[in-house]
């Protein structure tokens, strides 16, 4: 399309009586005029305001058709009055992007032909953020980011910034509510929950250690307004310019003159673009660094504890566990055997002769397959590790159970032939590790990139793959926090290594990982991404929650266990059930 300039008479009466015809068209509404304004754009009583532009603008053809979508969306299926009740602010500001992502879906259900327009809407809301960004407030930033996630757009690299992001992972399950919105009451009650979330990490009620926003009322004042510096890319100094001090003497500009958006008011606007590539991404793209990195590897501990349990202990929990599992065990045991029996290829052309063929082969003289061979069965070729959280929150009955039941199952698992091990993983504050965190913080490193700076992994070997003497579970114990994610990549480390045809990884944990000196956002995105890639190469991974639900939200294959007495026998059941699936 060509592009248009200048104010209505320049885009021409032509044009914005097409605008007004389409708009009728789309609205089933035959009084509807369409008009430019440099106030636009929103909806009045039988009138669609587009925004006007400058002489030198270049402003396409094809944007001012997606506001004139956008517009007609809002006309047709959101409640103006209820949004036109909320009171000026982040909250409006919210609900808007909220019901403006709701009321677009459904018009491109209706209008699949509009999807071009919005689109390019979108990506003229993009170029004029990104123009925007170093004089917007983190309150109309945070806004900005609310509205990429809605739309499933990724992020450019000045927006990206730690505290934004980290503010959103907090919220990822209120934006998912917000994804969900079917009307404009769900959009208001979605921008509402998400303010008051921003709010609670404001103010320290929700743990995120990358959260640097201000007072709550540095995030809702209408004149503050942020430094031009990037200040929330910057390492937190004292004394440094961000969003939790004061602006800055050379800011300036008020909501109206910093909003960005397709929806918002668009007096910043009147400035040429800088950047016109597509900045349209992929769900899920605005998640911050995926993996959570430690300062230092070099304090972490393994220690192998094969067979230097207490052997007495041993013996007791031994007899404990075959009272609990032995029926479940001797089933499996018929089951497999039943498996195992020998097969046969049947149909071959050569082998031993398949008397069930004989009447075929006497009423068939061109018949030439009447033989059969054996069919080798490898069922217990499989190898299996349990990985056991041993945070102080598994201390008393749960770490006493889940002591009980990895017993069980790797004494059933060895007198199956089947190998097995038996690992356990913590976090500890280690002393030489927060000195050196201390150092690296007095000679001013970089170090955002990390989220784990003064505790070291605590990690058990109990029973090693091969080893008969399985005393050293007995020794099974609590430490303190538990970083899933870094602790499962090593157990599947050590899984893969093994030559067995199946391997199947069971991780035992009692809620979401956490560590004492991380962000827990970054723990989970990164304990995510931990379970994505072990699934891809080959190993079967299952979770199970001890009292906690929180595995269905990173295991695909998951079970929870919400009485501890059945800990044992319900991952026994799992446990053979995948063993009996080829």
């Amino acid at each position: 399309m060509n592009a248009c300039h200048g104010r209505h008479h320049a885009h021409g009466f032509g044009f914005e009586s097409t605008l007004g015809k389409i708009a009728r068209v789309l609205t089933g509404q035959y009084g509807v005029a369409v008009v430019f304004s440099p106030d636009g754009p929103r909806v009045e009583p039988g009138r669609i305001v587009i925004p006007d532009y400058g002489l030198d603008e270049g402003i396409d053809r094809d944007v001012l058709i997606g506001y004139l979508d956008l517009l007609v969306a809002r006309a047709k299926h959101a409640s103006l009055a209820q949004l036109d009740a909320l009171p000026s602010g982040i909250a409006a500001s919210l609900a808007q992007v909220i019901e403006d992502r709701r009321v677009c879906g459904q018009l491109l259900d209706e209008y699949p032909g509009a999807r071009w327009f919005i689109g390019t809407l979108r990506e003229h809301a993009a170029a004029r953020a990104r123009q925007r960004w170093p004089k917007l407030h983190w309150r109309d930033r945070l806004v900005w980011l609310v509205e990429r996630v809605l739309w499933d757009e990724k992020p450019s690299v000045a927006e990206a910034s730690h505290s934004l992001l980290a503010a959103l992972h907090a919220a990822q399950d209120i934006l998912v509510q917000a994804r969900a919105s079917s009307s404009t009451a769900q959009s208001i009650a979605a921008a509402e929950a998400l303010l008051k979330r921003v709010r609670a990490l404001s103010a320290g009620e929700v743990n995120s250690m990358a959260f640097t926003a201000g007072p709550v009322e540095d995030i809702e004042t209408e004149t503050a307004a942020a430094s031009s510096a990037a200040f929330d890319d910057e390492p937190m100094l004292p004394n440094q310019d961000n969003a939790a001090s004061p602006p800055s003497e050379h800011s300036g500009g008020s909501l109206a003159d910093n909003a960005v958006g397709m929806g918002q008011t668009l007096a910043d606007a009147r400035q040429p673009s800088i950047d016109s590539h597509d900045t349209r991404g992929t769900p899920g793209a605005l998640a911050r660094p995926q993996l959570s990195i430690p300062l230092a590897t070099e304090f972490d501990e393994i220690a192998d504890l094969t067979g230097q349990g207490d052997s007495a202990a041993w013996r007791v929990l031994r007899a404990e566990a075959r009272a609990n599992t032995a029926p479940l065990k001797e089933k499996l045991e018929r089951a497999l055997s039943a498996d195992e029996r020998v097969r046969w290829r049947r149909e071959q052309e050569r082998g031993e002769i398949d008397r069930t063929a004989l009447a075929r082969l006497a009423t068939s003289p061109g018949y030439r397959t009447p033989f059969r061979t054996q069919r080798p069965s490898k069922g217990r070729n499989v190898a299996v590790t349990l990985l056991i959280d041993r945070s102080g929150s598994m201390a008393g009955r749960k770490i006493e159970l889940a002591r009980l039941c990895a017993s069980a199952l790797c004494d059933a698992l060895t007198q199956l032939s089947f190998d097995c091990e038996v690992l356990g993983y913590c976090s500890l504050e280690s002393a030489p590790m927060k000195l050196l965190y201390e150092r690296q913080r007095a000679a001013g490193a970089d170090l955002r990139r990390y989220n784990r700076f003064v505790e070291r992994l605590d990690l058990k070997v109990y029973k090693r793959f091969g080893a008969a003497d399985m005393s050293g579970i007995a020794a099974l114990d609590c430490g303190h926090e538990n970083p899933d994610g870094e602790a499962l990549a090593w157990a599947a480390a050590r899984l893969a290594d093994h030559p067995a045809e199946r391997r199947i990884l069971m991780v035992f944990s009692d809620g979401y990982p956490s560590t004492g000196d991380g962000d827990p956002q970054v723990l989970r995105s990164d304990l995510r991404e931990r379970v994505a890639a072990i699934g891809k190469r080959g190993i079967e991974l299952v979770g199970v929650g001890v009292l906690t639900d929180a595995v269905e939200d990173f295991y695909p294959h998951n079970v929870v266990v919400s009485r501890l007495a059945e800990l044992p026998s319900t991952v026994f059941s799992v446990l053979s059930s995948m063993l009996l699936v080829r």
